[in-house]
């Protein structure tokens, strides 16, 4: 009777302290802290509990597909090798929606190397796993630097209804729509006009490429003809960051096509134009 009560008390004990490490307080630091907490989890008690613990009830893996997260790892063997650090994180000023991006190695003896990114969300006052995916590329040779953006201010409308949510998910659908169009006339010369001068991408097969200038290059040298099929557009309550996903075709100078998942991350500029701040390609199946 007391070693029941002894294993009742540590798993009480358990979930405490895992809601505790999600807990928010509407600042990129809680953020930075639930996303080590995963990470801990998955080191420590395995990948498949972690993803089990820590995802939102309709939360998005790309495995390579996008699929439920608890549908996929219920059916997943657990395992401890996969570990992670996030290097750049982000929150809306809503303080209920943020990202962050990071470097993770997978494997044993032979290791896989890449970058992910994982968009969160909070639900009752903690944050959950809203999105994740990676691309893989060799061994790093160059370590990330932290930079972890704090809220410029706060603000989260009182009162806000379906309709509202919708109508601002539809601004940021319009805005792809306009990218898409762009991308047609111009091919990927188009990015120019929507990145951010910070913006990031993740392309398999290459670490981080940071700044609007570094993608510019990298597009022109490889890229001939990309087209967006847009799937779903989401944006914080704060109406200052978003996300989209979907599949992306990209001819490259080289006569090939692939097809991609992407998962693009919206900013609204000081003008209120939204701008990419991130951008993620990971290679779909068919």
């Amino acid at each position: 009777m007391m070693i029941n009560k002894l294993i009742y008390t540590c798993i009480a004990t358990s979930l405490t302290l895992g809601a505790y490490a999600q807990k928010s307080d509407g600042t990129t630091k809680s953020l930075v802290n639930a996303e080590r907490s995963f990470a801990e989890r998955a080191a420590k008690q395995g990948v498949k509990t972690a993803f089990l613990d820590f995802s939102a009830a309709d939360a998005l893996v790309f495995r390579p597909n996008p699929v439920n997260a608890k549908t996929f790892y219920a059916g997943q063997e657990d395992s401890k090798n996969l570990s992670w650090s996030p290097v750049y994180a982000r929150v809306s000023k809503s303080g209920d929606w943020g990202f962050t991006t990071g470097n993770y190695v997978m494997g044993g003896a032979e290791k896989t190397y890449g970058d992910y990114l994982s968009v969160w969300k909070v639900v009752n006052d903690k944050w959950e796993l809203a999105l994740d995916l990676g691309t893989s590329h060799n061994k790093p040779l160059h370590k990330g630097k932290e930079d972890f953006v704090e809220p410029s201010n706060f603000y989260k409308p009182k009162f806000i209804n379906n309709k509202q949510i919708a109508a601002g998910n539809e601004i940021i659908l319009t805005t792809e729509k306009t990218l898409n169009a762009t991308l047609k006339s111009y091919n990927a010369a188009a990015f120019s006009g929507f990145l951010t001068e910070g913006a990031r991408l993740l392309f398999p097969g290459n670490e981080p490429i940071i700044g609007k200038n570094n993608i510019m290059a990298f597009y022109n040298s490889m890229v001939s003809k990309i087209s967006l099929k847009t799937t779903k557009a989401d944006r914080a309550l704060g109406g200052d960051l978003a996300y989209t996903y979907g599949i992306a075709t990209i001819d490259y100078k080289a006569d090939l096509r692939e097809s991609f998942n992407y998962v693009f991350i919206y900013e609204r500029q000081a003008d209120h134009n939204w701008s990419i701040i991130a951008q993620v390609f990971t290679p779909a199946e068919r």
